[in-house]
């Protein structure tokens, strides 16, 4: 059984040199604190100066001509900053994400920026607000390429792809295609569209209203 320890003296300069390993804690110093967020602050930044040059370019902007000058911005970034291969991926890959469902949103229908957004353009930068309003400005939605990214945008697979065997269905016309081997995956044989996903066709839910209600 232990002995209870004497009472120390807090006065006692003996006390205080032991004190801490008494507590089970050691005296080590403190690990200094990174700043956080500085990575993601130099990609936001990047976007957005990506954006600018997307103003800054003239001219009606097709999906193919954004693609293009976002490849020039990217390009620029790579020259002017110190940013990894990935890093520059990333950014390019961001972009055009928004940019795509940016011009959904046009095709659709929307109203502009703010209506995309859902916020007051009032809180952006002005260097961010006068850029997407430009690019809106600028963009010419081809209808039948619109359509063709939402069936890519449903999609698992796309025709000249090597995939595993199973069974797949066209995005477009549902038409079944069956895989028994790895294969370059075909335009479907019934339609001719490229898109498919994997498995079955879902059904549409039911929009009939049970006559009993």
């Amino acid at each position: 059984m232990s002995q209870p320890r004497e009472p120390r003296d807090p006065h006692d300069p003996a006390s205080a040199t032991t004190s801490s390993h008494d507590s089970g804690f050691e005296d080590t110093p403190m690990p200094s604190r990174q700043p956080q967020g500085e990575g993601e602050g130099r990609l936001g930044d990047a976007y957005g100066r990506i954006l600018t040059r997307l103003e800054d370019s003239s001219g009606e902007l097709s999906w193919e001509g954004l693609k293009a000058e976002l490849d020039e911005a990217v390009k620029f970034e790579a020259e002017v900053e110190e940013f990894t291969r990935d890093e520059l991926a990333l950014l390019r890959a961001w972009v055009e994400r928004d940019m795509q469902e940016f011009r959904r949103h046009l095709a659709a229908g929307g109203e502009g920026v703010a209506s995309w957004l859902g916020i007051d353009l009032d809180v952006l930068s002005r260097s961010v607000s006068s850029a997407l309003m430009s690019i809106a400005d600028r963009t010419v939605v081809d209808r039948a390429h619109f359509e063709e990214d939402l069936e890519a945008a449903r999609a698992d697979y796309t025709s000249g792809e090597v995939i595993a065997p199973g069974l797949l269905h066209c995005v477009h016309c549902e038409a079944i295609t069956t895989l028994t081997r790895p294969s370059v995956l075909e335009p479907c044989h019934a339609c001719g569209h490229r898109f498919f996903a994997r498995g079955a066709p879902q059904p549409a839910p039911s929009t009939d209203a049970d006559p009993r209600d």
